[in-house]
Formats: structure tokens, C-alpha cells, sequence
């Protein structure tokens, strides 16, 4: 068992306030993963001093761009070399499948980091500009102040890191929370912080829950929140950040439409959209889980969609063949379940899965992959974020229809279209209300930036415009 008694508190590892502490269980089996130590409302005090006197006093936000570039980078590399026991931890932290914390959590990790790097100078750290009075004005930007990262626990590590990495670079210092459900890895992270030797006070690594959280969101020496999660919770940072005129960017739900056009050739697209669909076993904001198919073509897309359902492996998430594992609680399971058995209730019908736990898997968090045909777009399992693996196939008349069907929803963070001709599909994807879009694929760049629209939140995450998120825009008249 992985077992960790202290918390990263500016950068030194340091006896927590209580002896509360979080038990990690195996969604697969229920066998014990790890245990940290749950921080209290006195860690979070001495996490934000601690980033208060370093970024006031310190040398961090000081550093020119290029300087503190030079310093993470040992922390990429570090991360680079760790990337096996990252996605070993998280595999048994959350139930990822192991093919997919390799690639998708543990690489990404680094690749997001390394990115992070490469755009910094991309950033315009000053310009100078044209004044109408006469004399140049000097443009600056520096780094906002003291940043609370609250992250998920579906992709801990991307989620964590695509606050840390832009924070650090524009001159930030950064309190982190992890999840409950997945604190083990952010102190695994923080081990790689503390080899890389930032000042004292930089980085704060306290995994605990809500409660917690929010003492953190509504601390007065925070000077911005970034968070992951639920667009309700969302809403509640988003308001306590209002009042206290704070700053705040968050990456909320969503319930993105995959656009199957007329056209498209199914054998062709049908392993992408799979990915696309049922992505970190549905547990991700971003998955495609509204399909849009042509009335046209309505049964040949169900029936293809249906099989290519029916061939996920679906098990132990150690096992390399795994595509879907266990949901990372009972709790979660059971809310899958209620969702699949909504759906019923409200007429939709179940091509294939349903509400039954997987046979020889009851003693894991599993649920069927499942997709429901006959959906209208009114029913609520074609509305609400289930995050499982969960599909809605949802007939359209035309492709008018089908962009309104698409931004027909509170959300707007991703989407995709199908089809044999990419040119068209970029006219359709152009007239979706959402975030990202994908054209035959769906995969954030990092380079390019991620985030939602309506409902699904407020900034950008990745590439240049993640920087800039951390940073406030000075003018001085000279």
C-alpha cells in the first residue's frame, strides 16, 4: 500500500494540521491502494501564506520569463522518466485502463508540461505601442498572484498540470488540490516538483474535499481560482470568486455531439469515433455522448455504433486489452446505473448494455457500455452530463437540423463532425457553439486552446492563451 504521512507545503514536506486521511480503494476490487493525509483548513492557511511571501518577497515572479522556462524543465524531465509509475498509480487510483493512463494521462502529462514550455515564448511579455499623446506606451504583463488549482479526479494529472505548468511559467505561485478520490498521484507529482528545486513557498500540493476546497476558493490572499469539475460546483466558485472580485477560470461538463453527416463512410470513422465516445471509459468531460446521425441512415449508423460497442473489453484495468474500466466509485457506478435506467423510463430504447452490472464484475464499480436509440433531444439522458459509459443516438433530418440539435444544450465545451469530405465538415464545425471541435477525431491539442462555452465554463486552458490566463496586462505611459 502506498502510504504518504506529510503534505507539500511550499515546497517542504511538512506534518499536516490533523490526523484525518484519505483511504484509497481499487474500483476494480476494493482492495487498498494508498492513504494520504486529508489536509485541513490550517494546511490551506499555511500553503496560501507560504505562496503569498514568495510571491511577494520572493524571487519566482522576478525571474524573467526565459529563467523560470530553464527551471521547470528539469520537472518535465523528471516527469518524462516517471511516466510508467504515474500511469501504474493512476490505473489503480481511479480504474483508468492501463493502455490509456500510459498514453492518455501519464504521457500527456509530460507532453503538456514540455508544450507549456515551448509556447512561453510565444507569450508578448512587452511591447512597446503607439501612444495618440505623443510618447511610446510600454505594454507589460506579469503574473496574476496566488492561484488555487482545484482538479478532478477523472484525469488528475492533466487537469492538475494544465494549471500548475502555465501558473509557474508566468512568474505564479500555486496551491494545488487533488481530489480525494486521486490525491496519491498530485503527491507523486509534488516529489518531481521538489527534485526540481523551485524557491521556497512556490508550490503547495494538499489533497482534501470540498469543504476544504472551498476555504481555499474563498481564501483572501488568493488572488485567482482555476478549476476543473462539475459545472455546479463551477457555479459556486464562479460566485464566491464574483463577490470578492477574484479571478477565476473554469473548465466545467459537457455534452458534446458527434455530427455523423450523410456521407460519411462508417467503416472508415467507426474506431475514432469509439475512442471519441467512450474516451477514459466515458469519465471525461469532453466525450462525444450525443451521436447525431441522419434519419437517412438512422439503423446503419445505430446498428454500427451498437456493434462496435458490443467489441469494447471491458474488465481488469491493469489488463493491456482493457478499453473500459470500472467507474471510480460505487457512488458513481450507481449513478451510471440510474441513468441508464432513466433513460428507459423516458421511452428512449437500449441497443445495447443497460442497467445490469457486467457479468463476473460484480465486485468491481462496473457498468455496461450502453447506447440508447430512439432519443429525442428533449430526454435528459440527452441533456445531462452522466459521465459513464453512456451513448445517445439521436436521429437528424438535415444538416440545419443537426447544428441545431448540436447547440441545443446548456453545454458547449466539445464536438465533432464525421464525413468523407473534411472541407464540408469544417463548414459545419464552424457553426457549432462549443470550445473544441474535431473533424473524423476528437483530441485536444495542447498547443491550441481548450475550454467551453455557456455552460461549460469560463477561459482557456493550453497553448499560449493558457498563459495568458495567469497573467494581468500593465500599460505604462512614458
Amino acid at each position: 500500500m502506498d502510504t504518504w504521512d506529510q503534505l507539500y507545503i511550499g515546497g517542504r514536506w511538512t506534518t499536516p494540521a490533523t490526523d484525518a486521511t484519505i483511504d484509497v480503494v481499487s474500483p476494480h476490487d476494493g482492495r487498498p491502494v494508498g492513504r494520504t493525509p486529508h489536509a485541513a483548513t490550517e494546511d490551506v492557511d499555511a500553503a496560501v501564506a507560504a505562496a503569498r511571501e514568495a510571491f511577494d518577497h520572493g524571487p519566482w515572479p522576478r525571474l524573467h520569463p526565459k529563467e523560470r522556462v530553464a527551471l521547470l524543465r528539469s520537472f518535465a524531465d523528471r516527469y518524462l522518466a516517471g511516466q510508467q509509475e504515474m500511469a501504474d498509480l493512476i490505473t489503480a487510483e481511479i480504474g483508468s485502463p492501463i493502455a490509456f493512463s500510459r498514453i492518455g494521462q501519464a504521457w500527456a502529462g509530460w507532453a503538456l508540461i514540455d508544450t507549456t514550455l515551448q509556447v512561453a515564448d510565444e507569450v508578448t511579455w512587452e511591447e512597446d505601442r503607439d501612444s495618440i499623446i505623443g510618447t511610446p506606451a510600454l505594454v507589460r504583463r506579469e503574473p496574476v498572484g496566488v492561484v488555487a488549482a482545484i482538479a478532478p479526479w477523472n484525469i488528475p494529472q492533466i487537469t492538475i498540470l494544465s494549471k500548475l505548468a502555465p501558473a509557474l511559467v508566468a512568474g505564479c505561485t500555486v496551491v494545488v488540490k487533488p481530489a480525494a478520490e486521486s490525491p496519491i498521484d498530485g503527491l507523486l507529482m509534488a516529489r518531481w516538483l521538489e527534485e526540481a528545486e523551485l524557491p521556497e513557498g512556490v508550490v503547495s500540493v494538499i489533497p482534501a474535499g470540498g469543504d476544504v476546497g472551498e476555504h481555499l476558493v474563498r481564501h483572501p490572499d488568493v488572488d485567482k481560482v482555476a478549476f476543473t469539475g462539475s459545472t455546479a460546483v463551477g457555479r459556486r466558485i464562479g460566485a464566491i470568486c464574483g463577490e470578492q472580485l477574484k479571478r477565476v477560470s473554469l473548465e466545467l461538463g459537457g455534452k458534446s455531439a458527434a455530427i455523423v453527416l450523410e456521407d460519411v463512410e462508417l467503416d472508415a470513422v467507426l474506431p475514432a469515433l469509439r475512442f471519441a465516445c467512450f474516451v477514459n471509459s466515458g469519465q471525461a468531460c469532453a466525450a462525444q455522448t450525443r451521436v447525431l446521425a441522419p434519419r437517412s441512415r438512422y439503423t446503419e449508423v445505430t446498428e454500427a455504433i451498437a456493434a462496435a460497442t458490443q467489441s469494447l473489453v471491458v474488465g481488469d484495468p491493469t489488463d493491456e486489452a482493457t478499453e473500459v474500466g470500472p467507474m471510480v466509485s460505487r457512488r458513481q457506478q450507481e449513478r451510471v446505473r440510474g441513468y441508464i435506467r432513466l433513460g428507459l423510463d423516458e421511452g428512449a430504447t437500449i441497443a445495447t448494455g443497460g442497467p445490469d452490472v457486467p457479468d463476473g464484475l460484480e465486485h468491481g464499480c462496473y457498468v455496461h457500455p450502453t447506447v440508447f436509440v430512439d432519443v429525442d433531444n428533449r430526454m435528459r439522458i440527452a441533456r445531462e452530463e452522466i459521465f459513464g459509459p453512456v451513448l445517445v443516438v439521436i436521429p437528424y433530418d438535415d444538416e440545419d437540423d443537426a447544428v441545431a440539435i448540436a447547440n441545443d444544450s446548456e453545454y458547449g465545451l466539445a464536438g465533432s463532425v464525421w464525413t468523407a469530405d473534411e472541407a464540408h465538415g469544417l463548414e459545419v464545425a464552424r457553426r457549432i457553439r462549443t470550445g473544441t471541435v474535431g473533424i473524423n477525431k476528437y483530441a485536444p491539442d495542447f498547443r491550441s486552446p481548450f475550454g467551453g462555452f455557456k455552460a461549460s465554463g469560463i477561459g482557456r486552458e493550453y497553448g499560449r492563451e493558457g498563459i495568458e490566463e495567469y497573467l494581468e496586462v500593465q500599460s505604462v505611459a512614458r
